[in-house]
């Protein structure tokens, strides 16, 4: 049986490219991982998400227990046979949405209890009960619970919270216990503290795990905030570990992470984005709803591969928007994962050809030249 590892193939700065083995299937880094919140990428078949590049999804721990519930998932099979994706997966701890969805939550040192987004009823969520439902879905990369505050907030709280934070990560690591072909990784927090973020680095290296998230970014510090702590965060973690910045993001932000020496990342940007009505491109984004594309024969974007930009025009993505057509959605989400696979593809050969800094200098001179004019 493979074991989860990850090999580290060239630097470029502090970028890396490298390989992530699993039972499931190799990830290849720098990588994004589109987001399945309820068991599935909204919009997208799982062969199309595969077919984009996707190597691996992120699943939603505090989505999926309330609905359908962790324990009907494992009695129909686990979560790659529920959803039809049967490469890597990882969850996400259910942490932040307790923290940012629910009602009424009171949080102790045991863990959280809240109510449901959905219909009120009461639940609790500790690193043991977040441990066993991760394991329950069966996912290949079980991330830690944590508590994540929102920023800004002052030191004192962040510290608190960081701590507590630390403490959780040693019960999820005792909860998890001996699982091969499983990983577990630990999440960083600290805010914007250097210090904080060193101290809370220590902890989780003397706990040891399989890969470290760099958690608590991405929740409005605004983007110079975040590269600040990512000129120092990365290099806080092990080198010989992957390392996985939670919740980014856009693809000015995905490619300054990556500069920083990020290996993974995620988001609901992509499909989010094009079940609105916005396409990400070469050029930066692109409003379908705009009047200027409904007489626009051409494709979002002429260089682009993926089925949408090969098959249907902008004044044809413009109407479907517009006659709110379900596959108005389905076409943008397809293109806009395609690009970001595209882009991380793209940062992967770089890094490899030593090439990472004429990369992103193209990259945001052809972001700064924007969309094609009107017709």
């Amino acid at each position: 049986m493979t074991k989860f590892s990850f090999a580290l193939h060239k630097t470029d700065g502090a970028a890396r490219t490298g390989l992530i083995s699993t039972p499931r299937g190799e990830i290849r880094t720098p990588a994004f991982m589109p987001v399945g919140t309820a068991a599935t990428v909204k919009a997208m078949m799982p062969e199309s998400v595969r077919a984009t590049g996707a190597d691996i999804l992120l699943g939603n721990t505090y989505h999926l227990m309330l609905r359908p519930t962790a324990e009907r998932i494992d009695r129909l099979g686990g979560l790659h046979k529920f959803m039809n994706w049967e490469r890597p997966i990882l969850t996400d701890s259910g942490g932040f949405q307790v923290m940012s969805l629910s009602d009424l939550r009171n949080l102790t040192e045991d863990g959280v209890t809240f109510r449901s987004h959905i219909d009120g009823s009461k639940h609790f969520l500790s690193p043991e009960r977040s441990m066993e439902i991760q394991r329950l879905l069966g996912s290949d990369i079980v991330m830690c619970f944590d508590e994540c505050p929102a920023l800004p907030a002052d030191r004192k709280r962040i510290e608190e919270s960081m701590r507590l934070s630390m403490r959780w990560a040693q019960r999820s690591r005792d909860a998890f216990g001996d699982r091969p072909g499983h990983a577990l990784f630990g999440i960083q927090q600290g805010g914007l503290e250097e210090d904080l973020r060193g101290e809370s680095a220590e902890a989780l290296k003397g706990i040891g795990f399989d890969g470290y998230a760099i958690g608590g970014l991405a929740v409005g510090e605004g983007q110079e905030a975040m590269f600040s702590v990512l000129d120092f965060a990365p290099g806080q973690l092990p080198v010989d570990k992957p390392r996985y910045l939670m919740g980014v993001g856009k693809p000015d932000d995905i490619l300054g992470a990556v500069k920083r020496g990020v290996d993974m990342m995620d988001c609901v940007l992509p499909s989010r984005s094009g079940r609105t009505g916005q396409a990400w491109t070469r050029r930066g984004q692109i409003n379908i709803k705009n009047v200027r594309h409904q007489d626009d024969p051409r494709p979002l974007d002429e260089d682009c591969t993926c089925p949408t930009c090969q098959n249907y025009s902008r004044a044809y993505l413009h109407h479907v928007y517009r006659a709110k057509e379900m596959i108005s959605g389905m076409l943008l989400t397809w293109h806009n994962l395609h690009y970001f696979q595209e882009l991380m593809q793209g940062m992967r050969e770089a890094i490899m050809a030593g090439e990472f800094a004429s990369f992103e200098a193209a990259f945001h001179a052809k972001r700064a030249e924007g969309d094609i004019p009107p017709l």
